[in-house]
Order: C-alpha cells, then sequence, then structure tokens
C-alpha cells in the first residue's frame, strides 16, 4: 500500500482517516477483483478496458492503482459532472461528461472488460435505462460491479412512500438525493430485468458502522468481522455490491419495451418460453 504520513483509508485514501473506513470498504473489494483479474489479463498479453461511471473523485483509481504496476488496467470515466478535484486527471485514458439516463450513446456497445457503478442509481428516478446501459457498453465476459444502499423489508416502504410525506408535512428544506429504495431482492430482480448478466457473488458492507462505534473502523478485526458478516448476509447490510458477469449470448428473454405490435410479431412458442424463464427467474428471485 501507499505510505502516507497521515491515517488514510486502506493505506491509499486520504479522504477518510479511518484505517478500515467501512464505508470505503467498497472500493478496497473492487480492488482485490481487480487484482485478479488484472493478474489474469498479464498472462494473456490483454489489457483491460475498466469503465467507472460515476467516477466522482476517482476514488476507484486510489485503491485499483496498487493492483495495476504492470500497466494492464485502462481507466476511462463517465459522469455527469467532472471534479475539478478528480484524483490523477491526466492518468485517466478517457474522461466524459453524460447523463446515464441518457443512455451514454458516445459509449461503445460490448467494449469494456470491466463497468463499475457505485452508488449511483439511488440518485435516479428511475434505473431501467441506466441499467441497461450499463449492459450494453460491458463486453461478453465482462465483469459487472454495482453497488447501491439497501434496506431490511418493509423499511424501504417507510423510506420510499412515508419518509416523503412527513418531510411535506414538517415542511423541511432538506434535500434527500436518494430517489430509490432498494431491497437486496428488489435490485436482484431489476438486475435480472434490465441487465443481460449472471451474478457470481452478492456482498454486503456497513453491517454495524458509524456513531459511536466508528473509532472500531481502525481496528483491521472490525472491518473483517463485518466482511464476514456482509459476505453470509448481504440483505442486513447498509449497502450491497453485485458481481455479475455478462452473458456470452444474447440473452433469450424478450426485450422489456417490445410495443404491442414487436410483441405480436414474436412467435408464440418463443413467448411462450420466454414468460416461462421470467416467471422461474422471478420466483428463484422472490426466494432471496
Amino acid at each position: 500500500m501507499t505510505n502516507h504520513t497521515a491515517p488514510c483509508a486502506f493505506g491509499v485514501d486520504p479522504t477518510r482517516k479511518e484505517r478500515y473506513s467501512l464505508r470505503q470498504a467498497r472500493y478496497y473489494a473492487i480492488a482485490q477483483d481487480m487484482s485478479r483479474i488484472a493478474a489474469e489479463a498479464t498472462q494473456r498479453g490483454e489489457t483491460i478496458q475498466l469503465l467507472d461511471v460515476g467516477v466522482w473523485n476517482g476514488v476507484s483509481m486510489r485503491y485499483i492503482e496498487e493492483h495495476n504496476h504492470l500497466g494492464t488496467i485502462e481507466f476511462h470515466g463517465v459522469d455527469l459532472k467532472l471534479r475539478d478535484n478528480l484524483y490523477k486527471r491526466d492518468a485517466w485514458s478517457s474522461l466524459r461528461e453524460g447523463d446515464l439516463l441518457s443512455g451514454l450513446p458516445f459509449l461503445p456497445s460490448n467494449h469494456f472488460d470491466v463497468v463499475i457503478c457505485e452508488q449511483v442509481l439511488e440518485h435516479l428516478p428511475t434505473i431501467d435505462v441506466a441499467l441497461e446501459t450499463l449492459s450494453r457498453v460491458l463486453k461478453p465476459g465482462g465483469t459487472l460491479i454495482l453497488g447501491v444502499p439497501i434496506f431490511t423489508p418493509p423499511a424501504q416502504v417507510i423510506r420510499k412512500h412515508v419518509v416523503p410525506v412527513w418531510d411535506r408535512l414538517i415542511g423541511t428544506k432538506k434535500t434527500r438525493g436518494h430517489l430509490q429504495a432498494f431491497t437486496r431482492g428488489s435490485f436482484l430482480r431489476a438486475m435480472n430485468q434490465y441487465c443481460d448478466v449472471t451474478v457470481q457473488q452478492t456482498r454486503g458492507f456497513r453491517t454495524i458502522s458509524g456513531g459511536p462505534l466508528r473509532p472500531l473502523e481502525n481496528y483491521r478485526w472490525w472491518w473483517q468481522l463485518n466482511c464476514g458478516i456482509g459476505r453470509v448476509a448481504p440483505a442486513l447490510c447498509t449497502e450491497i455490491q453485485v458481481v455479475a458477469t455478462k452473458n456470452p449470448q444474447p440473452s433469450e428473454r424478450t426485450s422489456v419495451r417490445l410495443n404491442p405490435t414487436d410483441a405480436a410479431a414474436v412467435p408464440g412458442h418463443i413467448r411462450s418460453t420466454n414468460t416461462a424463464i421470467r416467471s422461474r427467474a422471478t420466483e428463484a428471485l422472490a426466494t432471496t
């Protein structure tokens, strides 16, 4: 890890003073994934094209660059507005401004080996186009890493429907940035509907964190305990990170955007097969 005179998260991130910041543990987990992916690419003599959507201050590069000694990874970033304090701006292969809700039409399809989108989707009014876009730009066989905050049922109902009413009643002027209230199950169902991927892993973060417990984030064992709980019970955590692989062949499911005319043009036996597939997938996810 990089040496810093002042305490910083995981030895690389001066934006957090806790050595094992549970809030930043998501990025350390991504870095571990990228270490493996980069090593495999090096053996094949290939370069990894990584896209960070919602690049923010470039925090992903802070963590991943520690595992990029051979320059195997090329970093690309997109955000609604690029920040002036973006980490190592000149080290990024490309940086673009764009709205994920627009579908990012300037990005090529089936192009990137890894696509990261951390703490973005909860801020959007709708997520269908966003998820479809993240899947579209990813190469078949590529890795998709999505991170969002979640609630344990039925807390998501309170957050989505009761809290806004309460804010209006008391006249609060606080702007709440989160427009979505996911559970682990609802987010996985959305990915199943809009992304052509197979989920490989769901891991949770920030199981027990914040407030008077924050000083414990300077101890490795506390971080390891939270990671362990996040592996076995991600639905109980404050946030999850889903790691998925894009399917090598186009998915069998019919596009969710078929209009009645297009749907009628699909042969009946295919429509029936697709309906059965979606039903089985939905039933399976509903048990999670």
